[in-house]
């Protein structure tokens, strides 16, 4: 299957966590595209109203290029828990609460978990590439790990500090930038979506 590559010189990143648009900007660097995000723009958040991560980016990517009449990348991503039925999945943020307390959220989840011995969780991360012509091209990464308590690490955003990734020492909280850009959930759909849009 062709895919459609990217060859504007602005791009929208379809997000108003500073915590993905500084990822997503990082990730972008290297191939010399201007790049804003849709918070910077005042774009309205559209109502994560899609069923998977793939449906929400899409969503996200289609309002903000429809907004701006230029190419749009959207982020969706959360935390499965295999304990918790793959809870809080594409509600990871709503489980922040209004104000966004990723402390209260990993509480949260500890609480949820109580003696469970099941610890497996993953990242999930689908990115979506809007034009304006309706056209998208979507992706999905995964990262697999284990949630640790007490959290730990004050880098990264959201759950990155009781994530510990299979076979690593550190937690996403812990690690720095370019050593979790190596591995993410969100690396893993970036790397795909460079291979089918962005390389000639």
């Amino acid at each position: 299957m062709s895919r459609r590559k990217f060859t504007a010189e602005r791009l929208i990143i379809a997000s108003h966590n500073p915590g993905k648009v500084r990822e997503i900007a990082e990730l972008l660097a290297p191939f010399g595209t201007t790049v804003v995000s849709a918070g910077e723009l005042g774009l309205p958040e559209p109502e994560e109203t899609g069923q998977s991560f793939i449906e929400n980016a899409e969503l996200k990517a289609h309002a903000a290029t429809q907004a701006t009449g230029l190419p749009a990348l959207a982020d969706d991503s959360g935390l499965a828990v295999a304990a918790l039925g793959g809870d809080p999945g594409i509600f990871s943020a709503r489980w922040a609460g209004p104000t966004k307390d990723f402390d209260y959220a990993m509480k949260r989840i500890e609480k949820a978990l109580a003696d469970l011995p099941d610890r497996r969780a993953h990242f999930v991360c689908a990115l979506s590439l809007a034009w304006p012509d309706g056209h998208v091209e979507s992706f999905e990464g995964v990262v697999h790990g284990t949630l640790v308590w007490p959290p730990r690490g004050n880098l990264g955003f959201g759950y990155d500090p009781m994530f510990l990734p299979n076979g690593r020492t550190q937690t996403f909280g812990e690690m720095a930038p370019e050593e979790k850009h190596a591995i993410s959930h969100r690396a893993d759909a970036f790397h795909q979506l460079v291979d089918a849009c962005f390389r000639n």
